[in-house]
C-alpha cells in the first residue's frame, strides 16, 4: 500500500465545531514534548486550572480539563454524581439533552425527562413542576447552549429552581463557555462541563469541568465505586490536585494542554466580557446580512446563541448542495441540521477565533454567490453592506 503525507486544506470553520484555531495555539502544540510529571509541566497545569476558573467564573478547587472530548466531560459529571437507583431530572430541547439521558441510564439512574420543542428554550414552568413532582430527585441536568438548535436557556433561573428544591445542578456549557456569559458561582451551578473546540478555539480532545464543594462531597461520599475508572474524580485529583507530590493516573495529552494553556492566555488577554461582546457584535452583523438575503432565524431573538446561528433553508434551495459548494469551492464549512431539523436548517458558527469580521463578510459573500448560482433572486452585495453597517 502506498501512503502519502496528509496535507489538509486551510478551511474557514463556521459550523458547529471545531472552530478556527489561532496560529498562536497551533504553534504552542509544536513545542517540545516533556513528561507529564515534569515539574515545569506541573507548573503549567496549575496555570491552566487558574485560567479555567477565570473562564468558568468560579473559585471551585476541582476545576480541570478531562483528557478527552466534551462528551467525556458529560460522562464525568454523571458517573461521579449518580449512583444506581438515583433519580435525575433531565431537560431536553435538542440532541444533547438526549445524550444526558443515555449517560444517566448507563449509571443505573432513573431519568425523568422534561421535554421542549427543538428550537425553543427550556420551559421554566415545566422544570419547576417536575421538581415538585419528584422531590426525591438527586440532580437536575440541562444544556445551557444547545448546539443542535442554536438555543440558549436561562441557566441562572434553572439553577435557582434546583437550589430551591435542594437538588444538584449539572450544566452543559460546551458551546457557551467563552462565547456568552457563564457564571458558575454566581448562578450556583454544582457541576459543569465544556469542550475546548468551540469558543475557546483550541484543538478538540479536552473537556474542562468544574465541581463545587457540594458536588465534591457527593463524590467522596459515594456508596458505590464510580462506574468509570478513568473518569473517577477521586483518582484524577491525585494527578491534578495541588499537592506537591502527584500520583500517576494517566499520561496527559501534553501538547494539547500546551494549546489549551495558550488559548486560555489569549482569552485572559482579551478579557472575558470583551469576548462575550465580540461574539454578540459578529452575530448581529451576520444576522443583518442573512436577513437581507431573506434567510430567517428559527430561534426567537431573546433565546439565540450568538456563537451558533440556526437559520431556515430558503424555499427551493438544495441545502446539501449549498454546503458542498461552500466547502469544495470556498473552503468554507457550515453545519447541517440534526434530528427533526435535518434538511431544514443551517447552523452557522461564530465561535472563538472564527468569530471575527473577516469571517462574517466572507461567509455572507460566499453564501450569496452560491445562492445566486442556484437561481435565488438576490440583490448582489446587499448582505455584506448590511453587515458593514452594523460594524460602522
Amino acid at each position: 500500500m502506498s501512503t502519502h503525507a496528509f496535507s489538509p486544506p486551510q478551511r474557514t470553520l463556521m459550523g458547529p465545531g471545531p472552530s478556527d484555531i489561532h496560529h498562536r495555539v497551533l504553534l504552542a502544540m509544536a513545542k517540545p514534548t516533556i513528561g507529564h510529571l515534569d515539574p515545569l509541566f506541573i507548573g503549567m497545569m496549575e496555570e491552566i486550572k487558574s485560567l479555567l476558573q477565570m473562564a468558568f467564573q468560579t473559585q471551585n478547587a476541582l476545576t480541570l480539563p478531562i483528557s478527552s472530548p466534551g462528551s467525556s466531560g458529560m460522562e464525568a459529571c454523571f458517573v461521579n454524581l449518580l449512583e444506581p437507583g438515583d433519580k435525575v431530572i433531565i431537560c431536553q430541547n435538542g440532541v444533547f439533552g438526549g445524550r444526558m439521558k443515555e449517560n444517566a441510564l448507563r449509571c443505573g439512574a432513573k431519568a425523568i425527562m422534561v421535554e421542549d420543542e427543538w428550537g425553543k428554550a427550556i420551559d421554566l414552568n415545566k422544570v419547576e413542576a417536575s421538581l415538585k413532582q419528584h422531590p426525591d430527585a438527586k440532580a437536575l441536568a440541562f444544556v445551557h447552549a444547545e448546539t443542535s438548535t442554536g438555543v440558549q436557556s436561562d441557566a441562572r433561573a434553572i439553577a435557582g429552581l434546583a437550589q430551591k428544591q435542594g437538588v444538584m445542578s449539572i450544566m452543559d456549557a460546551v458551546t457557551s463557555l467563552a462565547g456568552t456569559p457563564v457564571e458558575i458561582d454566581e448562578w450556583g451551578i454544582d457541576a459543569v462541563y465544556s469542550g475546548t473546540q468551540k469558543c475557546l478555539s483550541c484543538v478538540p480532545g479536552l473537556s474542562p469541568v468544574s465541581f463545587n464543594e457540594c458536588a465534591q462531597s457527593v463524590i467522596s461520599g459515594r456508596k458505590t465505586p464510580v462506574q468509570s475508572w478513568f473518569l473517577d474524580m477521586n483518582l484524577v485529583m491525585g494527578y491534578w490536585g495541588s499537592q506537591s507530590k502527584r500520583s500517576y493516573h494517566h499520561t496527559a495529552p501534553v501538547n494539547s494542554l500546551y494549546a489549551l494553556h495558550e488559548s486560555l492566555r489569549m482569552l485572559e488577554e482579551e478579557g472575558l466580557e470583551n469576548a462575550w461582546s465580540r461574539h454578540e457584535q459578529n452575530h448581529q452583523a451576520l444576522r443583518a446580512g442573512l436577513e437581507v438575503m431573506g434567510i430567517q432565524f428559527v430561534v426567537d431573538s431573546a433565546d439565540r446563541l450568538p456563537q451558533l446561528n440556526a437559520v431556515a433553508i430558503p424555499e427551493g434551495v438544495d441545502e446539501a448542495q449549498v454546503r458542498s459548494t461552500l466547502l469544495n469551492d470556498y473552503d468554507l464549512e457550515i453545519g447541517a441540521g440534526l434530528g427533526p431539523m435535518a434538511g431544514k436548517i443551517w447552523r452557522i458558527g461564530l465561535m472563538g477565533y472564527a468569530s471575527r469580521k473577516r469571517n462574517v463578510l466572507f461567509c455572507l459573500n460566499s453564501l450569496e454567490s452560491v445562492l445566486l448560482g442556484q437561481g435565488l433572486s438576490l440583490d448582489a452585495g446587499a448582505a455584506v453592506k448590511a453587515a458593514l453597517a452594523v460594524y460602522q
